[in-house]
């Protein structure tokens, strides 16, 4: 079986600048230890996925940007960078830039894999979404998300969003 790990906006911003959250933090070093057991397992192959969220310096004339006004991963800043702890594994790795939410090129980027398991931030945006994305074009396809390895905006929001991807097939483990 072909697995991918898709790692959902590992970004400064997200953990501990504009959008930080305290459980941000807490999941990089889980992040990273699952990362280095894939890599050093011969029995399976694991490919990482990486999504970047990425706002161009016009992020408050955006839709987003109107909605949440709080400018986060601005190309080429601090906070639009991966966080240093699992910036090395993006060299084996594609990495997408996302305007938005949902990344659309993450189906092509999933589609030789039989198994596909997300991890990242935030759970109850990015991550959803790109669930929900990979299952509408894959309904067959083994689709997981590691809730350990995810933190949402709030623990509220983060418990609400793994019982909607529950809810919609997708394992939570």
């Amino acid at each position: 079986m072909k697995q991918a790990y898709i790692i959902i906006d590992m970004q400064n911003d997200f953990i501990d600048g504009a959008l930080g959250t305290k459980e941000a933090p807490l999941i990089v070093p889980r992040i990273e230890a699952l990362l280095q057991a894939a890599k050093k397992d011969e029995t399976h192959q694991t490919d990482f996925i990486f999504t970047q969220d990425t706002h161009g310096e016009d992020y408050m004339d955006t839709q987003e940007g109107r909605k949440l006004p709080v400018p986060h991963c601005i190309r080429d800043t601090h906070g639009w960078q991966i966080c240093r702890d699992l910036l090395p594994y993006t060299l084996m790795a594609p990495v997408l830039e996302k305007p938005t939410f949902g990344c659309t090129q993450l189906v092509e980027e999933a589609a030789p894999y039989d198994r596909l398991v997300l991890m990242g931030l935030c759970t109850d945006i990015c991550v959803i979404s790109n669930a929900m994305l990979l299952k509408a074009y894959f309904p067959e396809k083994e689709i997981a998300v590691r809730s350990d390895c995810c933190a949402g905006v709030t623990p509220e929001s983060h418990a609400e969003a793994l019982r909607a991807m529950k809810r919609c097939h997708i394992d939570i483990i």
